[in-house]
């Protein structure tokens, strides 16, 4: 377990974070008492061999949190045989693990579940990170994740070579168009911002050209294109001249990155690198005879 703990840390992860999702997520699934199948079917005695095999090709991402799964069901004898943020192919065995049979059954969906998710996450990242190669522009997620999987998900981005947007609202200030409309104005909200949080990072969001010639005027951090054309965005990047970051958001695919990427913006917040990543395809397959 200090090993793990140690593995946890060094990847940027929190490890009581991480235990106590692998223990809510176990809890759950022996909800009314025990694996009834298991305890059924197989001696209290039995020990396989069983590895975690890649069925497609891309980026995986989550091998030391199975791990956690593994060690939490009781089974420490295993191996993760590939790197976090790896790009792997059909077949590659990525974890290897010998232990009590009903152990490893008892872990092999949650984990799964978790590495399959992650790993998604991961491959779409990498796929839009492809997508934009060769301009200066990056791939950063949004609060868009799972609730409960926040730290997870936004390390799965980053494994895929994404880059992370905030991770909480404490974290950082973007000023979106409700809290425009609450507070007044885009001027009157930027003011009461730079009053309580002076030192915040700020970002703000706006709808059309004319916003961000107000905006212009108050030197953010960052200013969000909410929604804009590829146009748009190119005559943002031209009326700025690089005195602050640009992001793009909304309506962006894997087909229009390239060309909202040359646009010369700094960033494109993509949603559905969380929201969306169809689950990636790895078994648990056991050795037979073992």
């Amino acid at each position: 377990m200090n090993q793990l703990r140690d593995n946890l840390k060094l990847i940027g992860l929190s490890p009581n974070h991480i235990f106590q999702q692998v223990k809510d997520a176990i809890a759950e699934d022996l909800t009314g008492g025990e694996d009834v199948t298991s305890v059924a079917t197989i001696p209290d005695s039995q020990v396989s061999t069983a590895d975690f095999i890649s069925k497609s090709d891309g980026v995986v991402s989550g091998l030391h949190v199975a791990a956690a799964v593994l060690e939490y069901c009781g089974v420490n004898n295993y191996e993760v045989l590939v790197d976090e943020g790896m790009q792997v192919k059909s077949g590659k065995v990525l974890i290897t693990a010998k232990g009590n049979t009903k152990k490893l059954l008892l872990a092999e969906r949650t984990a799964l579940n978790f590495l399959s998710h992650l790993s998604g996450i991961s491959t779409l990242t990498n796929r839009w990170v492809t997508q934009i190669a060769g301009t200066k522009c990056k791939i950063r997620d949004t609060r868009k994740t799972t609730p409960g999987l926040r730290q997870l998900e936004k390390f799965a981005v980053k494994m895929g070579g994404g880059e992370n947007h905030r991770l909480s609202l404490s974290h950082s200030v973007l000023l979106k168009d409700n809290h425009i409309i609450a507070a007044g104005s885009i001027t009157k909200a930027f003011n009461l911002i730079k009053e309580k949080y002076p030192t915040k990072e700020l970002e703000i969001e706006v709808d059309n050209l004319d916003q961000l010639s107000e905006v212009i005027l108050l030197q953010p951090n960052l200013v969000l294109l909410d929604n804009m054309s590829v146009d748009e965005c190119q005559k943002a990047v031209e009326i700025v001249k690089g005195k602050f970051q640009l992001e793009a958001s909304g309506g962006l695919t894997l087909e229009n990155a390239k060309a909202y990427a040359q646009t010369g913006v700094d960033f494109l917040a993509v949603g559905a690198l969380t929201h969306s990543a169809p689950a990636f395809d790895i078994g648990l397959d056991f050795r037979k005879g073992k």
